[in-house]
């Protein structure tokens, strides 16, 4: 089963840089990633917003899923591992934000 995976990837890998849209795609899904990622460490960073935040949380999980989706078309295990880990505990702080709502109610 894990060289039917390989070959899998493999072709869609090999698919998709074969047609130029699909690399250009990728290139747009990162710089977008990359943009909320650092837009919310920026808005963070200057006070415009709390660590608990809904728009930073979000900007942060979304941001993170999008570069980890392209790692992974890339394979980049440190990466994948780097934006899902990252992705992860932006759903810890949604987590605590709950529970600081629940609370304050």
């Amino acid at each position: 089963m894990g060289s039917q995976l390989r070959y899998t990837i493999a072709a869609r890998v090999h698919a998709c840089e074969a047609w130029a849209g699909c690399v250009m795609l990728l290139q747009l899904i990162s710089v977008l990633g990359a943009l909320m990622v650092l837009s919310a460490y920026g808005l963070i960073q200057s006070g415009v917003w709390s660590e608990l935040n809904a728009g930073y949380l979000a900007l942060n999980i979304v941001g993170s899923l999008l570069l980890g989706i392209v790692a992974i078309e890339d394979q980049r295990v440190g990466f994948i591992f780097l934006e899902f880990a990252w992705a992860g505990l932006g759903l810890v702080g949604v987590a605590r934000a709950m529970k600081a709502r629940r609370t304050a109610s």
